[in-house]
């Protein structure tokens, strides 16, 4: 059983990363698309799609991530993430929490533009894209080598 929610819990994050990664190229597009209502109204409606689905995804993997490091006091043989040697866990789930600020940033700045504001420029929001990029090699590492 373990395994199994451990898959799911795989799944899930990378569904999730992967509107963590696209949802801030779509801001880029909609700050090079300005003069271009319809391309814009059909990006900010991908934009939002993302997001729910990207939050959904998030709630999915959050669940089975705390039954993978509780599971075992609901289920019999359920392998246990709460031990010694477990700082490693911590310090992933605080970069995750930063990678959920990061994708709520993006969020606001999607519905700010639906709301007539403007974004960082286009050069900005190529750079804020690649952040992500560094905080999953950090989360791969930990959850990998589990050094402390």
């Amino acid at each position: 059983m373990y395994f199994w929610v451990k898959t799911a819990h795989l799944v899930f994050v990378i569904a999730w990363m992967a509107s963590v990664f696209y949802l801030p190229r779509i801001l880029v597009n909609l700050t090079e698309t300005r003069s271009q209502p319809e391309v814009q109204a059909r990006l900010l409606l991908m934009g939002r799609k993302l997001y729910r689905f990207g939050h959904g995804m998030f709630g999915l993997a959050v669940v089975l991530g705390l039954l993978l490091w509780f599971g075992y006091r609901f289920l019999p043989d359920f392998q246990t993430m709460v031990a010694p040697g477990t700082g490693w866990m911590h310090a992933k789930l605080a970069l995750v929490v930063l990678l959920l600020a990061y994708f709520i940033v993006a969020g606001r700045w999607l519905k700010g533009v639906g709301e007539g504001r403007s974004l960082p420029s286009s050069k900005a929001l190529r750079w804020f894209n690649e952040v992500p990029v560094l905080v999953l090699v950090a989360v791969v590492y930990l959850v990998l080598a589990k050094p402390f």
